[in-house]
């Protein structure tokens, strides 16, 4: 029998689980991870199309603001009121590609590289461990045992670590973009919601997995001293 506290715990932290998930899915799923702010939408510029044309990246995607008749990066006479958004996604090559650093002699940029590979892993290992605490969670239930939580936490706090480290490194990333690329005058980089949503799955899964934790130990802790009493 399981004692009603450690039943609430488990409940909260289902919930908190649930809610972290759905926010990394959505902030996975969508392109508003960083922003590109210019007064002024122009098509001409030195650096990334992205930046004048109040862009936005994601771990997938970049996506410009252009005339609805142009295609990618041709942008005729702009009107502010024939102005939609266009996404080019990145393919499965792209995403393990080797990045270089700008200039002549082409060298590789391994740390660009790693990062930009984490991005795109570290999220969708956070989902899948999520996954599989659940089906541990459900295992555990037909078993009616209370020792496979301890493990239900542990993996939510590992999914929790992953959901960090893929903003750590999407903010990485992109601030050694910045490095090589500078933004022109005027446009201004700000942190999307897509992100925020990441962010906030990270404490979640964290309150989630403590809430799992404590309860598998406090039970343990209890049926010890129940075995205990009544061996004695």
């Amino acid at each position: 029998m399981v004692d009603n506290r450690y039943a609430t715990a488990l409940v909260i932290g289902s919930v908190l689980s649930l809610l972290a998930t759905v926010y990394l899915s959505v902030a996975v799923g969508t392109q508003h991870w960083y922003e590109y702010n210019t007064p002024e939408v122009n098509g001409t510029t030195q650096g990334d199309p992205v930046y004048a044309m109040n862009g936005t990246r994601a771990l997938w995607w970049r996506c410009i603001l252009v005339a609805s008749s142009s295609h990618w990066y041709k942008t005729p006479a702009l009107d502010k009121n024939k102005m939609e958004t266009r996404c080019s996604s990145f393919s499965l090559s792209e995403q393990f590609s080797l990045k270089m650093k700008p200039g002549k002699n082409e060298e590789e940029d391994l740390l660009r590289t790693y990062l930009w590979r984490c991005q795109f892993l570290l999220p969708l290992v956070s989902l899948a461990l999520v996954f599989l605490s659940g089906l541990v969670g459900v295992c555990a239930c037909l078993c009616r045992s209370f020792t496979p939580t301890f493990f239900v936490g542990v993996l939510h706090l590992l999914a929790g670590l992953c959901s960090l480290g893929t903003v750590c490194c999407f903010l990485a990333g992109v601030d050694l973009l910045h490095r090589y690329f500078p933004l022109p005058e005027g446009v201004e980089g700000t942190l999307g919601w897509s992100l925020y949503l990441a962010l906030i799955s990270f404490p979640l899964q964290m309150m989630a997995a403590a809430l799992f934790l404590w309860a598998a130990r406090s039970h343990r802790k209890n049926y010890t001293r129940m075995t205990a009493y009544r061996v004695a």
